[in-house]
């Protein structure tokens, strides 16, 4: 009789230290996961509550829905030059092009020279830190107020657009650049200085070789962005190029398959761009 008590206790004890161990612990409570729910579920019912409370007027859901899905059909299975040529569209095309190459070029040029005074193991701590600061406040005003900004005293067009792309382009670079050259191992810096080597000789043997591969990568990344900046530059301030003729085809004729032939004629060039940044990539890997 003990025997079995004691074979029943220890199958109780069994039992209970299973289920025990197949209970998972609580997951302790995060605050910024909770903000994050409570925010998206309070946009979720203020989204809801618009689409309600909305007043429609005279518009049909239904046939609006339709017009729209039509509209897009025209759009994109339609697609046809009507107010410029194929051979203008390339054109423009290449001025926007020009545009994104002219800004990525500047701003490159200037964002070397600055990244590595802003670079924590190259310059001097409080140098550092006010070059970021700046940098900062430039990237959290969008690249369209730039523009507009430099378009008070350049008039709107090319001028201004090629100005406050370039701003933003500096600011944007100068954080890649200098976080990239921050990650140089310091004993190859001090065993330079130690070997009398000055700040130049630091900057080409050590810094520059070492983060290259970092530095075209950053650099081809900005340049789509700024093409994508300078087409909506050319519509927003009159910049010209692919973006312009797209403003027109929208605003002013509303020839929706000009635009659909428009913009298959951009997404085509943007698939050339990320084909021949992935190979500049693979070639930079390849040689690292």
């Amino acid at each position: 009789m003990d025997l079995q008590e004691s074979l029943k206790a220890v199958s109780n004890k069994d039992t209970s230290w299973s289920h025990t161990k197949s209970v998972s612990p609580k997951k302790p409570f995060n605050k910024q996961s909770f903000v994050i729910r409570l925010t998206l579920l309070a946009l979720a019912l203020l989204t809801v509550f618009a689409f309600v409370t909305f007043d429609y007027k005279d518009i049909n859901l239904v046939e609006a829905a339709s017009l729209t899905a039509q509209t897009v059909k025209t759009m994109f299975f339609q697609p046809l030059f009507q107010h410029i040529t194929f051979f203008e569209a390339i054109k423009q095309l290449t001025i926007t092009l020009g545009l994104a190459f002219l800004t990525t070029l500047f701003g490159s040029i200037i964002a070397l020279f600055l990244g590595l005074l802003a670079a924590r193991n190259l310059s001097n701590p409080k140098l550092s830190i006010v070059i970021k600061a700046g940098v900062a406040f430039i990237r959290a005003v969008p690249t369209v107020l730039w523009v507009l900004i430099f378009a008070v005293a350049a008039g709107l067009g090319s001028v201004a657009a090629v100005i406050g792309m370039t701003f933003h382009s500096i600011s944007y670079l100068v954080k890649a650049y200098s976080e990239s050259f921050e990650e140089l191992n310091k004993g190859v810096i001090e065993a330079l200085k130690a070997s009398g080597a000055n700040w130049w000789q630091i900057v080409f043997q050590a810094v520059l070789p070492s983060s290259v591969s970092y530095l075209i990568s950053w650099t081809f990344m900005r340049f789509e962005i700024n093409f994508a900046v300078a087409l909506a530059m050319g519509a927003a301030a009159g910049a010209g190029g692919i973006g312009f003729d797209m403003f027109m085809a929208s605003s002013f004729y509303y020839d929706v398959r000009e635009i659909g032939a428009i913009t298959y004629l951009i997404l085509a060039f943007a698939i050339l761009l990320e084909l021949l940044a992935a190979k500049i990539k693979k070639k930079l890997r390849v040689h690292g």
